[in-house]
Parts: structure tokens; sequence; C-alpha cells
């Protein structure tokens, strides 16, 4: 149990300086910094510990042992920067919301360092778009949101993360599918 419990503490804070570092590089420096503290909730800590694998995440674990993850649940209600966080459930059917560009912008982060934690020393600039398009596949996301995702792995495939994570190139890619919205 100690063990999972600082093996769990090194993956999380590895993550969070990865996506702190991604955050400085875009400009969202707060956003970096506030990424993902959640984690460390009694909720969200005590699931990851009892189903720490290491190789993939303890959500996805405790999905499979008990068919849902409270900790995932808790999670998402409390991180902006997840689009389930944006939407609204009680309308006639799920209705996905436009998020606003810093959290589309720290998902994209999260989403980069998951892969690198996760894939460790066999992750590719290909990692970001297969698993978003995995992803996607039953994700309620805003049609705009979906596409600034799939435009931004995709040239993180084609030109690698340094050359597509800017700030410039990432606000570019937001206001040109979601600038509409932006009243």
């Amino acid at each position: 149990m100690i063990k999972n419990i600082l093996k769990h503490i090194k993956l999380v804070l590895k993550h969070k300086w990865l996506v702190f570092k991604f955050a400085c590089k875009i400009g969202i420096f707060w956003r970096g910094f506030m990424h993902d503290w959640s984690k460390f909730s009694l909720t969200e800590f005590g699931e990851s510990i009892n189903y720490y694998m290491g190789t993939h995440s303890p959500v996805t674990e405790a999905r499979r042992q008990n068919g849902y993850s409270k900790a995932w649940v808790h999670h998402v209600g409390k991180n902006k920067h997840h689009y389930q966080y944006w939407v609204d459930w009680n309308s006639k059917g799920p209705m996905p919301v436009v998020m606003p560009y810093k959290y589309v912008a720290e998902m994209i982060c999260d989403k980069i360092s998951a892969g690198i934690v996760y894939s460790g020393k066999n992750f590719n600039n290909s990692e970001p778009i297969k698993y978003y398009e995995k992803e996607r596949e039953t994700a309620v996301i805003h049609e705009s949101v979906d596409k600034v995702l799939l435009e931004v792995f995709t040239q993180i495939e084609n030109e690698g993360i340094n050359n597509t994570l800017k700030r410039k190139n990432l606000k570019s890619i937001y206001n040109k599918y979601c600038g509409k919205y932006l009243n």
C-alpha cells in the first residue's frame, strides 16, 4: 500500500510538472500550476491508490473492476479542463457547450502529458491523435472544440509538440473554430 501511495504521488507530480511546462510555453501559467490538484482529494486519491497499476490510469482499472469510477466523476466535476464539465445534462439529451480557450489549452497540455507519462519511452507524436480518435467515439463534446483538438493533435503528429504548442498557433486554431462563440 505504501509503495502504491509513493508511486502514485510520483506519477501525479510528473504529470503535473509536464502540464505546467507545456502550459507555461503557451502562456497559461496559472492553469498549469492549478492543474489537477483535486487528485490529492480523499475521493480521488483513495481510489487511485486502491487501483494503481502504473501502466494505465487507476480510473480505467476502477471502471474495469466496478463498472464506474467515483474518482473520475469527482475529477471531471471539479476540473474545467475536461470537456465533460462543459455538458448540460439536463437539456433534451446532453448538450455540449463551447469551452473557453484557457480550458481547451489546458486540456491539450493534459492529454499530451498523460500520454507521455503512461507511454513512457514508447511515446511518439502520433499518440495524442490516436488516443483522441478513440476517445471521441463516445465523447459528448462541442463540435467546435472537437475540431480544435483534431487540428492540434494532427499538427503534433505531423510537426511535433514543440512546433505546435505555441500560444499564437493554439489561439489561431481556437479562434478559427470557436471564435463565433466569443461574444
